[in-house]
């Protein structure tokens, strides 16, 4: 027997103190529902005592508290909080998020190999137990120019890394269904081992087709009728609610205590800024409680039931030999968490203190060509202009059409009618390409904005009322190395530089959520009324699918992008 285990089990009975016990408080377990007054003792890692009385060699008294497993964020791209994991890490821990299942989708959509290797190499440092899914669909689209390309092949070198669960969501539903040999190239490789769901709105025998190639999850449900369907065909289903996808709100009548061992919770994408004003997953707790879901069904959401869906055996109860990943709440409602264990060390500034910094990359990815106010112009045509409906909290818009006025030779915007320009300029350095188009729903009414965060393939994203303010932001994100612009009257009145690879920034994330907060004021001075227009304009990418439909050849068959070149 190793000196390890022998001190596991004297200090689990008693014969020996435990390194820290937390003394006068009370345990939720996640099995029976019960408030258990109790102490809890650690060794080392691990969760050696319940149930009793412990010595510790550090006692700290938790006194009217409550001690409930850490949680677990189940699918998110750590790229769209805007800063590194390591930042990441500091932000979000303190709050109780222990474990997060990330897939550098975005970072390998402008890098590749690199940049799930920065993640990889990030993930060996942080405290929080961050886990990697290989992302599967780098390009995410034939329909844009990507940074990078990742057959299979390039894939499968990271899959026994000690940090990897299995395959990110697998987006491309209609090439699995339509047996796309890249598709199952990549499927195959990786059956047996945990594949991740993206399958929006895909219900009946063509859900079940999809799910026949070992997919398990979805977070993409976006009413409780659909999530349904999916956990009776065996899916578990990620709740999200994130800093534009916002789904807890439908999905609150599945989260009861009969289905949340079929539940988990998730973030997607959320920015520092929001998590500052509401949290994070102990955001979605509080919310979900207040509206009548009972707690042990959302607790076991955020944490054992999350674990089980993704093969972490290890964690998801305060229980003896389990992980002692622990958040010390104030009570069950609120949520607020008051102190955190991660692999059984508390929580503190000195901890973060201890971790090896990573070189970060990408540092030059932004290759655009420089633009003009005249590359904006969109010319006229008879009958209806296509225009991009946005519908606010959701990621996935509308193709409307909509006559347009003319200027001269040209379509004009139609600001009475909230009808603006959206252009997206490539800028990985390939090809030079641009397209321009129309957008409904941001509120603009002066000025441009503008990103290099455009889902999936991170190309430069601009909406705006002017050409020359358009072509201002555009141009000044390749001088800043990538980030997020606001332009009113010929001027830069707000920006955040994210030159790691374009997303992330290198300052600290209390530095990222105040420019934010400065950003908000200038996109409100401009008119803005959505509630994230950066974020949402980080979405206008990606293909308008109002009603689905695949054809026979593996694609989405409905109109397409809004936008023209």
């Amino acid at each position: 027997m190793s000196e390890t285990l022998e001190r596991l089990i004297d200090q689990g009975v008693g014969r020996e103190p435990a390194d820290i016990v937390l003394k006068g408080g009370r345990f939720f377990d996640l099995v029976t529902g019960e408030l258990v007054v109790s102490d809890i003792a650690l060794s080392g890692d691990r969760i050696v005592g319940t149930c009793g009385e412990y010595r510790g060699r550090e006692e700290i008294d938790i006194s009217g508290r409550i001690v409930v497993p850490g949680f677990i964020d189940t699918h998110l791209h750590i790229e769209s909080s805007l800063v590194t994991p390591h930042e990441f890490d500091r932000c979000v821990l303190p709050l109780g998020i222990t474990t997060a299942i990330c897939d550098p989708h975005e970072i390998a959509n402008v890098l590749g190999t690199e940049g799930i290797q920065f993640f990889l190499d990030s993930a060996l440092q942080t405290i929080m137990d961050i886990r990697v899914q290989l992302s599967s669909c780098v390009p995410a689209t034939h329909l844009e120019t990507s940074g990078a390309d990742l057959p299979v092949e390039r894939l499968l070198p990271f899959r026994q890394h000690p940090k990897v669960i299995g395959l990110a969501e697998f987006m491309n539903f209609p090439g699995v269904i339509h047996k796309d040999p890249v598709c199952l190239a990549k499927l195959d490789a990786f059956q047996g081992g945990h594949i991740d769901g993206h399958a929006p709105l895909l219900r009946g025998k063509e859900l079940n087709g999809y799910l026949a190639t070992g997919i398990r999850t979805d977070h993409e449900c976006t009413s409780a009728e659909e999530a349904l369907e999916k956990i009776r065909k065996g899916m578990h289903i990620l709740v999200r609610e994130g800093s534009v996808s916002k789904d807890l709100d439908a999905l609150m009548p599945i989260i009861t205590e009969r289905l949340s061992p079929y539940l988990a919770l998730c973030t997607d994408d959320r920015n520092p800024l929001d998590i500052a004003e509401q949290g994070h997953l102990d955001h979605m707790i509080r919310t979900a409680i207040a509206a009548g879901v009972e707690p042990l069904a959302i607790y076991r959401a955020a944490s054992i039931s999350a674990a089980r869906a993704f093969g972490l055996r290890d964690r998801g109860l305060v229980a003896p030999g389990w992980r002692a990943d622990l958040v010390v709440v104030d009570s069950l409602e609120n949520c607020k968490a008051q102190m955190v264990f991660s692999a059984g060390r508390r929580v503190t500034d000195r901890l973060f203190a201890r971790r090896k910094p990573v070189e970060p990359v990408g540092l030059d990815s932004v290759k655009a060509r420089e633009v003009k106010a005249a590359d904006f112009g969109v010319p006229y045509a008879e009958g209806e202009t296509s225009v991009i409906g946005v519908l606010p909290g959701k990621i996935i818009t509308e193709h409307r059409r909509y006559r347009l006025p003319t200027e001269g030779n040209r379509t004009g915007v139609d600001l009475d009618r909230d009808i603006i320009k959206v252009a997206v300029v490539e800028r990985h350095g390939h090809n030079g390409n641009h397209a321009n188009g129309f957008v409904q729903g941001f509120g603009l009414k002066k000025g441009a904005i503008a990103s290099t965060v455009g889902h999936d393939s991170h190309n430069i994203c601009v909406v705006g009322v002017n050409d020359e303010d358009m072509a201002l932001a555009a141009n000044r994100l390749g001088e800043i190395k990538g980030g997020f612009v606001v332009v009113e009257d010929g001027k830069v009145t707000g920006e955040i530089a994210l030159p790691v690879a374009g997303l992330m920034s290198l300052e600290p994330y209390e530095r990222v959520r105040d420019i934010l907060h400065h950003l908000r004021q200038a996109a409100v001075a401009l008119g803005a009324t959505l509630e994230e227009p950066f974020l949402q304009l980080a979405f206008l990418p990606l293909p308008v699918i109002p009603h689905l439909k695949i054809s026979d050849r593996g694609l989405v068959d409905v109109d397409r992008f809004a936008l023209i070149g």
